[in-house]
């Protein structure tokens, strides 16, 4: 098994993250800048000059970050970015699959275009690594579990879709032009800072807020993933040797139906709740994907990762600081 990552690897070095302002990627700039990186953000431009959840970060960490605006469907403004970065982590994308029900052409565009571009300004920026971020929604419903890296790809989704075409683009650029390209594929990531369009936050939102929890389909099964544990599998990919051109599940290996879930978050809440089937969270029927359980056992002997944080803790984790950031949630509102 590799070692894994040391200060030494990252002290100083020049990185770039799109999605920085996401969820997922805001706690990996927080990582960075812990081992000593120079960190620079590329975030989707608005007229508030909103940071997106990079706003969340300690003020001292924040201040060592360069925040760069922009738009991934623009070339120009990512290749700007993306120049003198000697590593880039690639995880700007629209994520939500409710959304991209009824928006479907501006997922495909940010998520394909988007990936391309970023591809595009590789070719002439030449980083050392470009770490693609994938889904574990591009699998579709498991046709054999555990899912490994071999299993079909399925768009059951504009969004799992817009995915596919993105890792394909990834794959093509490092096999024509062996372009340093690593795809890891995160199994549904949780922790501080999640926004309810998912599903931990919708149910702990709720459970400590109201009688009633609404969700749709309690019978799907998810392989969950606490933050920390995914932002490690990403700063492994990025210095593994001998890894590039390679795909990486990023998935703990154990599944829990959404019911038992929202039971155990119930527990842990303290409070009497009841769930209720809400129709209009449910899934088109041949959208739904049933099941997800990851095999990492490639990401275990070939990047030295494995997942350390245990369900309960994460979920305890992920309770107390929503419970001290329940202002950054509107508990009920159906959120996509």
């Amino acid at each position: 098994m590799l070692k894994k990552p040391s200060n030494s690897f990252w002290q100083d070095k020049p990185i770039l993250v799109t999605g920085a302002g996401g969820f997922i990627g805001s706690h990996l700039v927080e990582s960075l800048v812990a081992h000593g990186a120079r960190v620079r953000a590329f975030v989707r431009y608005n007229s508030r000059d909103d940071p997106g959840l990079l706003r969340m970060l300690p003020p001292g960490v924040l201040a060592q970050v360069e925040v760069i605006p922009g738009d991934l469907r623009d070339l120009d403004a990512v290749r700007r970015a993306m120049a003198g970065q000697a590593l880039v982590f690639h995880l700007g994308a629209l994520i939500a699959i409710p959304y991209s029900y009824v928006h479907p052409a501006e997922v495909v565009e940010t998520n394909v275009l988007g990936t391309l571009n970023v591809l595009l300004a590789g070719r002439e920026t030449a980083p050392e690594r470009i770490v693609h971020t994938s889904t574990s929604e591009v699998y579709g419903t498991a046709l054999k579990v555990p899912i490994d890296e071999a299993h079909p790809l399925q768009g059951q989704s504009p969004y799992s879709a817009s995915k596919i075409g993105a890792d394909k683009l990834a794959e093509s650029f490092y096999r024509a032009f062996d372009l340093p390209v690593v795809t890891v594929r995160p199994f549904n990531t949780y922790g501080p800072r999640q926004s309810a369009r998912a599903v931990i936050p919708t149910i702990i939102t709720q459970a400590l807020t109201q009688d009633e929890i609404h969700l749709g389909n309690l019978d799907a099964r998810r392989d969950l993933t606490y933050v920390t544990d995914t932002v490690a599998g990403f700063l492994q990919a990025a210095q593994a040797p001998g890894v590039d051109g390679d795909e990486f599940n990023l998935g703990a290996g154990a599944e829990i139906r959404i019911a038992d879930l929202a039971a155990e978050i119930i527990a842990l809440a303290g409070r009497e709740v009841r769930v209720v089937v809400d129709p209009q969270r449910l899934r088109p029927e041949k959208s739904e994907v049933q099941r997800l359980l990851s095999d990492n056992a490639r990401a275990r002997h070939r990047l030295g990762w494995e997942p350390r944080v245990e369900l309960k803790e994460g979920l305890e984790k992920t309770i107390a600081w929503i419970r001290a950031n329940l202002h950054f949630y509107r508990p009920g509102n159906y959120q996509i």
